[in-house]
Parts: C-alpha cells; sequence; structure tokens
C-alpha cells in the first residue's frame, strides 16, 4: 500500500449520515476528519428520498473534508436494511493439479454462490468460513495444500438491487466513486470485535436509528446475519406519544436524560418537558421517561434472543455479546440486554485506529470507522499506481481527485 493513502466510509443511516476519513500510515490508520449531518432521506436503512439524501452526503463530506484537509472522491459506502438476507451455503470442485492454487479457491467459491436468486436481488459478500481438502476439515487458508476435492462452506449476504443501487447513485450524484458497498454490521464488527471474540464466539448487536442488525461468529468467521426493524427511532416516537412532546424535543429528552434501566434514576430527580400547541412547559419525574425507554428496550433485546436462539448458536457464544450504535449510549444499555439475553454484555467502542480516537470512541461511529478499515484491508492488496508527488488522490477512483483538478483545468482553459 503507498504511504498516507486516504480513505473514507460512508455510514448511511436511518437518522444520520455519517463520513469518516482515515490515512494509512506506516504506523496503522489514523482517523484525521469526520463529518456528520441529520439524515432526512432513509427509512430504516433504505433510501426513500435521493435528493434528501444526496444533501446529507454532500453536507457530511464537506465536513469531513474541512477537518481532514482533503479531497475525498472515494468512498466506501454501508448498507442495511431489513431487505438483507444471510444464509449458509456449500461449494465443491475438483483440484486438477493435486494442490490447491488462487484458482481453485476462487471457483469454489464461485460455485458456492451458483445458486438461484431472484432478478431483483444480487449477492454482497460470499464469507469463507472453513475449507474442507478431501477429509480434512477446518482449513483456514487451502492454498499450497496437496488434495483432489476442495469444498468450502461459506455465509451469503444477499441484498436488494434497488437498494444498494439507491445507494450508489446517492453517492455517484456527489461525485463520489463507491467501489465496493458493504454491509454495515460486517463493518461495525471489524471496528469493535477483537480476533478472540470472533474465535470463541461472539454476536454483534448494532442497534442503529432504523433497525438493529445481528451478526453472529463462531470460530472466527460469520456463521449468521440478519436484522430486527426495531430501533431508535422506536425509542423516540414511544418517548414523543408518552410526554407528549414534539418529535425533535423528544429525540434530545432521550439523548440527554434517557436511561434504558428504571432502577438506575433517582425518584427525586424531574426533567423539563416542552409541550404541543403552544403550551407551557411541563417538569416530570426522570423516571417517567425511564418507564418509557425500557419497556422498548426490553422488546429490541427479546426479539435478538429469539433470532440468537433461533440459529442454534446460542450456546457457542463463549464470549457472549457485543452491542453498538448510536442507541446503545444510553445508561443501562448493557445491563438490561444481559438481563434479556442471559449472555454476557459489553458496550462496543471502536479500536485498532490512531488519530482522532477520542472523537470516534463512542457506538455512534463504529459503522464509520469499520467501513475505513474494511477499505484499508482492501487497499492492501490493490496494485500500486504512479501519481505525481503533488497530488492527492482517494485511491479507488478512476481518475479520483487528480481528475478533478485536470477536469477543472480543461475547463479554464477551453
Amino acid at each position: 500500500m503507498a504511504d498516507n493513502e486516504i480513505i473514507a466510509g460512508l455510514d448511511l443511516g436511518t437518522t444520520k449520515v455519517c463520513v469518516v476519513v482515515a490515512e494509512q500510515t506506516d504506523e496503522g490508520l489514523d482517523i484525521i476528519g469526520i463529518g456528520s449531518v441529520p439524515s432526512k432521506g432513509l427509512k430504516k436503512g433504505v433510501v426513500v428520498n435521493i435528493e434528501a439524501t444526496v444533501q446529507a452526503i454532500k453536507a457530511a463530506i464537506e465536513q469531513a473534508e474541512t477537518m481532514a484537509g482533503c479531497q475525498i472522491s472515494t468512498v466506501y459506502a454501508g448498507v442495511a436494511g431489513s431487505h438483507v438476507r444471510g444464509l449458509n451455503k456449500d461449494g465443491v470442485a475438483a483440484i486438477p493439479n493435486r494442490e490447491v492454487v488462487a484458482d481453485d479457491v476462487a471457483r469454489v467459491l464461485e460455485q458456492a454462490k451458483a445458486f438461484p436468486l431472484p432478478s431483483d436481488r444480487q449477492v454482497l459478500h460470499v464469507l469463507p468460513q472453513e475449507y474442507i481438502v478431501d477429509d480434512q476439515d477446518g482449513i483456514r487458508e487451502p492454498i499450497g495444500m496437496s488434495g483432489v476435492r476442495l469444498e468450502a462452506r461459506v455465509h451469503i449476504v444477499t441484498a436488494a438491487t434497488t437498494s444498494v443501487q439507491n445507494i450508489i447513485k446517492c453517492a455517484e450524484r456527489c461525485g463520489l466513486y463507491v467501489p465496493e458497498v458493504v454491509l454495515e454490521p460486517l463493518a461495525s464488527a471489524d471496528a469493535v470485535l477483537s480476533d478472540d471474540e470472533k474465535e470463541i464466539g461472539v454476536a454483534l448487536v448494532d442497534i442503529g436509528g432504523g433497525t438493529t442488525d445481528v451478526i453472529i461468529y463462531v470460530n472466527g468467521a460469520v456463521v449468521h446475519t440478519s436484522v430486527v426493524p426495531l430501533g431508535g427511532l422506536n425509542l423516540t416516537n414511544d418517548i414523543a406519544q408518552g410526554l407528549r412532546t414534539p418529535v425533535a424535543e423528544a429525540e434530545r429528552i432521550k439523548i440527554k436524560y434517557g436511561c434504558a434501566s428504571t432502577s438506575l434514576v433517582d425518584e427525586e430527580e424531574t426533567i423539563e418537558v416542552p409541550s404541543v400547541g403552544g403550551r407551557a412547559p411541563r417538569v416530570l419525574p426522570r423516571h417517567v421517561l425511564c418507564q418509557i425507554i425500557e419497556p422498548r428496550v426490553e422488546e429490541i433485546f427479546a426479539a435478538v434472543r429469539h433470532v440468537i436462539h433461533e440459529t442454534g448458536f446460542a450456546e457457542m457464544l463463549a464470549a457472549g455479546v457485543v452491542v453498538t450504535g448510536g442507541s446503545t449510549m444510553l445508561d443501562g444499555m448493557p445491563e438490561i440486554a444481559e438481563q434479556v439475553l442471559e449472555l454476557p454484555v459489553r458496550r462496543g467502542l471502536p479500536m485498532g485506529v490512531g488519530g482522532l480516537i477520542d472523537v470516534v470512541k463512542s457506538p455512534a461511529y463504529a459503522t464509520g470507522v469499520g467501513l475505513v478499515k474494511y477499505g484499508a484491508s482492501k487497499l492492501r492488496h490493490a496494485p500500486r499506481v504512479h501519481v505525481p508527488a503533488d497530488v492527492l488522490v482517494v485511491p479507488g477512483a478512476p481518475l479520483g481527485g487528480w481528475g478533478r483538478k485536470l477536469g477543472m483545468w480543461i475547463k479554464e482553459v477551453f
């Protein structure tokens, strides 16, 4: 990988659009810029208003570019939503030369994803779980091994083609190139889970604004992905209705005073709640707010528990559950999760990066940081391209920042 390359991740969420910019140095990955703006063009993780989404992306990109002091032309975009599906498949291929080479691995992975898929769906990821050479199973890296038959067990993630294309379209309308669309919980897992946790079994629960994503790792590989159609917005709407206050005020109250567990709140503590229709604000006990939040949080984790037990991997999660996402910043969230899931739970924060770590050390930035880590891992295997020393290029784009500058110069001259 070239020195000091720039990688950007675009997290398109239901409540916020976030751009994280990182610089790849010899020491590792440094976060150098962040842009985050409210999102109004998405619902439950899916684009429902192209123009509003484009405006939000432009605003977030501008913030990130200003902070990072560079131009962004390539982004790794995240995708989520109830349209995402995960399934486990097997693939088998012969080993012509009696020794496994890269082409054999590519063929067996292609064979694994060669199953009937509706025309409105596409494969996002083929994630290897293990390889089997003849009768030897549990192989992580089969290249170089001797045998005549190669089998692969993989987890395949599919998504609605229209949802993926709409994300790419929004980014392209902002002048951005998207080399790859990445499953958001997969990116979040890259940011907040350790290799040890993935190895001994862990479930990541990413609670966003519109949906809750669940991804399960066993023996270091993804074995299950699914989406629960509940998220932080459900909490906000419950508060708005329960306290009879505008939605914007409900969101502010949730962030400032919210707590997932009533037992953690002092009964004497009070909060001021704005009213609707010009009525005077009211003063209410804080535990009333928590009594509204707690049942909904329990419902979300009850749905997650159902998902985990349905997969059959519940007994294999020795590392328990890691919760992340903006909604998990509420006090008491891990405690309620432990009660409902009956597993050890911790709150996941982005790790393994440098730079503006104090800024991104929040569950809200887990997906954004994960996207740049994913992009960095991809670029390690990309061919190096020679560019003039005084030109800043974001790798991956056909023309990048250099192409933009050239285009602007041609327009000015001619």
